[in-house]
């Protein structure tokens, strides 16, 4: 059976049917987040059609690192108004769910991250006991506040805190007015990345899926590249998709070795399309440039393997590629990298230049 080029097929089929549709607004309320697990009994928050474009505001659950920064009256809402045990059983909070009319389990949901715009301009990275060297650091936990500039769209630290105890509560507040202020990375100042760390779609299980892993549904992919510009694809498990987003970081580097980036809260503009004409089995990313894929495992050989294999899918299925020719072409032109090693599920990407395929711009089957 011939299958069609993915970059054809996703660059000019549907841009008949998906001009923009109605703009909606979802502010980040107590009633219109879920703290902590993606489930496909979650009541919608907002329902769309495909097409649809959705301004939506993302949530950091670090906020309370510097409240005196990082929160405003609805941030402060959720903090306060959110019962702490129900923070479960991951961390981050999820704006949605966003049911998406005619999305069927097995289509694609595709959206088209438009815009991300910091909310405030504060971040918090956390040197947390989930960090890669937490044993040694000595077991002791770190917070670095960042200052964002706007206009140059740079990151500078603002200054930093030994975190007191152990952060195990999501949400914590910290009342770091009292606390000891030390200055941090003088004279350096870093690119602003702003994407989100965790979106997806609801899983088809019967209990609440943690946020903290990444997998097929989406979840905590931790990719800095889902910014503004990306188009994110990921394929529906339940009716309506469910599509949530969190985790918003202003910057990040590929492992995020401490456990976090710099967490900070925005405001995501995107349209969503419902797409049944293909179908892939992990999340996928497309942006300017590349195709990237991503892999994940219980260590990192195990998460190369499913980028490995999803990378020759890709290649195979839908640039119509032999398998022997896809492989070599892996191994001379696409990059690998670590996604993330923090989120208990290791995340692998593999990246692939678009321009390599001449035909890109147009449907072909092969």
């Amino acid at each position: 059976m011939a299958s069609r080029s993915i970059a054809g097929t996703l660059q000019t089929e549907p841009a008949a049917r998906s001009a923009p549709g109605a703009l909606h607004h979802l502010k980040a309320t107590p009633e219109t987040i879920h703290w902590g697990y993606f489930s496909p009994d979650i009541k919608p928050a907002l329902t769309v059609r495909s097409g649809d474009l959705i301004h939506a505001e993302a949530i950091t659950h670090h906020a309370g690192d510097a409240p005196e920064l990082m929160f405003d009256a609805g941030v402060e809402r959720i903090f306060r108004e959110v019962d702490p045990a129900s923070r479960a059983p991951g961390v981050h909070i999820m704006t949605g769910p966003i049911f998406v009319e005619g999305a069927e389990p097995g289509d694609m949901l595709e959206v088209r991250y438009l815009g991300m715009t910091p909310r405030n301009p504060y971040g918090s990275n956390l040197a947390a006991n989930w960090g890669h060297l937490y044993e040694e650091f000595d077991q002791k936990e770190r917070v670095t506040i960042y200052k964002l500039d706007a206009n140059a769209q740079t990151a500078s630290a603002l200054y930093a805190y030994d975190f007191p105890g152990k952060y195990l509560i999501p949400g914590t507040i910290t009342n770091c007015p009292v606390c000891d202020r030390q200055p941090a990375l003088p004279g350096i100042t870093i690119p602003a990345r702003p994407h989100l760390g965790t979106a997806g779609v609801a899983p088809a299980v019967n209990e609440p899926v943690s946020t903290i892993p990444p997998g097929l549904h989406g979840g905590n992919i931790d990719n800095w590249r889902i910014g503004a510009g990306a188009t994110m694809f990921y394929k529906c498990q339940v009716k309506g998709g469910l599509f949530s987003i969190g985790d918003p970081h202003v910057s990040q580097g590929d492992g995020e070795i401490s456990g976090t980036a710099i967490e900070s809260s925005l405001d995501c503009l995107f349209q969503i399309i419902v797409r049944k004409d293909f179908d892939f089995p992990s999340p996928l990313l497309e942006t300017p440039e590349n195709w990237i894929v991503h892999g994940f495992g219980a260590d990192l050989d195990e998460a190369m393997k499913g980028a490995s294999l999803d990378m020759l899918h890709l290649l195979t299925e839908h640039q119509g590629l032999s398998r022997n020719d896809a492989y070599s072409l892996m191994s001379v032109a696409c990059d690998f990298g670590v996604t993330q090693v923090v989120d208990g599920t290791l995340g692998v990407h593999a990246r692939i230049e678009r321009r390599l395929f001449p035909e890109k711009g147009t449907v072909k089957d092969v």
